[in-house]
């Protein structure tokens, strides 16, 4: 069986896209994660030190979001999901980027990308 940590809306600012104005401006990004892990021990000693520590996995992903530019927010999402699976003790990773503003010439509330990767 599965345990599952979810986190939503983790917001940053970043200068993603392929159009000069994106990479020049920049926009806010949010992203959300869901963990695959094992929490039992964790559920039992009641200790962060068994834990996943959801602060550090929002570091790790807002790092990503305000850090170096990428074309696609399918690149932005692989990323995040490779340094989630490497750097924390999950069976898998489900990432979603949000890209509201997406210069798409058209009103939409909202563009995602969703992947979901595992070891």
């Amino acid at each position: 069986m599965s345990d599952f940590i979810e986190i939503f809306g983790i917001a940053g600012f970043g200068y993603h896209g392929v159009f000069d104005h994106e990479r020049a401006n920049g926009q806010s990004f949010t992203v959300d994660v869901k963990l695959e892990l094992k929490s039992r021990k964790a559920s039992r000693t009641d200790s962060i030190k068994d834990a996943v520590d959801y602060s550090e996995v929002i570091r790790v992903v807002h790092e990503l979001i305000n850090g170096d530019p990428v074309n696609l927010i399918e690149r932005l999402a692989q990323l995040i999901a490779n340094n989630l699976l490497k750097k924390f003790p999950v069976k898998s990773v489900e990432v979603v980027v949000h890209k509201a503003n997406a210069p798409v010439g058209f009103p939409v509330r909202d563009i995602s990308v969703r992947i979901k990767r595992a070891r």
